[in-house]
């Protein structure tokens, strides 16, 4: 008697496999939508109209580029971009390195929790320094999901913050539509005065962030460590991690342009828009309070997403670099005073978050250069190195970013135009 040979089809993998690998791109782009980029999208569009659209335009560009390589290279390698620099520099190197990625980091804390302090006063009349502890605070519970739930739960909040942060800053160009002769010219390049420059190395250093390069090839190692199984796996995480970029910086892409066009075609002539709260109140005057209050409320959720985040970007750059793992808690604490001392002093909030984004557009180079050395090694990526085309659109960026704050520079010491 013979058998009838049944044939049973290969399963399909299920239709959500790659959104399943989905993720940290998420968390990376938060950096992208943090209080920082409030002050300077919301100041370049009140102060400027569409003039700096194209900054945003090309920030973003190149963000999507160096943040594929930073996941690609966590993947492909299984260690960080600080752990390979950690490996490859001597002691003293290792800790003047750490020093201006720590002073990366100081800036993005400062500018994360004076934001976050703002919407709370927006919202609440808080005072700032309270505010500032608040956020603190609330920052570290968050971390507290890292530590005893894993980086899924993590995640899912924070993508939950972003929507809210997108909601909250987008909101307001449905009853302000831009113009689009405007943004068209918007993306011309060219500068009006030295301080046009300087807003546009804030936008840059708000815009392509150097601790969301280094966190982002720690997030995406952690969340794949089994990556390198097989040669089909490494190529499907790959391949998701591209998605993922893509997805997410697109999103935190639209909000920074988003900000600047509201601030355009809102605030655009309207004095006291020099500041968050001048620009917030200008935005009630002109959308309504119903409009004031889901900004405030996405400033907030900025605040405190961006603050957990760059805590986090912190403790992975120190074990990295220095060997040192101390507690996401702990650091988040410590990093906290600082702000709080600004704010208790009485120093412009929105001044210091501007100054803030233009120190972390100097602390670009610093991680860029590095990481492109790396994604273009043979030895280290194997056949996952970037191709010609990726590594020369990478040296253009780079080149890019030096040059524009070289020009800063040069603008601010001698008062040219």
């Amino acid at each position: 008697m013979v058998l009838d040979t049944v044939k049973v089809k290969p399963r399909r993998k299920p239709r959500g496999g790659l959104l399943l690998l989905l993720g940290p791109a998420f968390v990376a782009a938060i950096a992208y939508v943090d209080p920082g980029n409030v002050a300077a999208n919301l100041t370049s569009g009140a102060s400027y109209g569409y003039l700096l659209v194209w900054v945003l335009v090309a920030a973003n560009l190149m963000a999507m580029l160096v943040q594929y390589q930073s996941a690609k290279l966590g993947v492909v390698t299984g260690k960080s971009l600080p752990q390979h620099l950690g490996e490859r520099y001597k002691t003293t190197t290792r800790r003047l390195y750490w020093v201006q990625a720590e002073v990366v980091a100081m800036a993005t804390d400062l500018a994360e929790v004076v934001g976050g302090a703002i919407a709370l006063y927006l919202l609440f009349h808080i005072p700032l320094p309270l505010g500032g502890a608040i956020v603190g605070l609330a920052s570290m519970a968050l971390l507290t999901v890292q530590n005893r739930h894993g980086q899924r739960h993590f995640e899912t909040i924070i993508i939950f913050l972003l929507v809210i942060i997108t909601i909250g800053f987008l909101a307001g160009l449905v009853l302000s539509p831009p113009d689009p002769a405007g943004v068209v010219s918007g993306l011309i390049p060219r500068f009006d005065g030295v301080e046009s420059v300087t807003l546009a190395a804030g936008m840059l250093g708000a815009t392509v962030m150097p601790h969301a390069i280094y966190l982002h090839s720690q997030l995406a190692k952690d969340r794949h460590p089994d990556a390198r199984s097989t040669p089909a796996k490494l190529r499907r995480i790959i391949k998701a991690t591209r998605i993922d970029v893509v997805v997410a910086l697109v999103l935190a892409g639209a909000v920074n342009i988003g900000m600047l066009l509201l601030a355009a075609s809102t605030l655009s002539g309207v004095s006291g828009t020099d500041s968050i709260e001048g620009a917030h109140a200008a935005i009630v005057n002109s959308l309504g309070p119903a409009i004031g209050i889901i900004f405030a409320v996405g400033l907030l959720a900025s605040g405190l997403a961006s603050t957990s985040v760059g805590a986090y970007a912190g403790a992975t750059i120190m074990h990295g670099l220095l060997k040192v793992r101390i507690p996401l808690q702990a650091r988040r604490l410590v990093s906290l005073i600082p702000a709080i001392i600004l704010l208790w002093v009485g120093v412009d909030p929105t001044w210091a978050l501007i100054v803030s984004q233009v120190v972390l557009s100097f602390g670009i180079p610093f991680a860029l250069i590095p990481l492109l050395r790396l994604t273009a090694s043979k030895k280290v990526m194997g056949d996952h190195r970037d191709g010609l085309v990726l590594r020369i659109a990478a040296l253009i960026s780079v080149a890019l970013i030096v040059a524009l704050n070289v020009l800063l520079l040069w603008l601010t010491f001698t008062g040219h135009v």
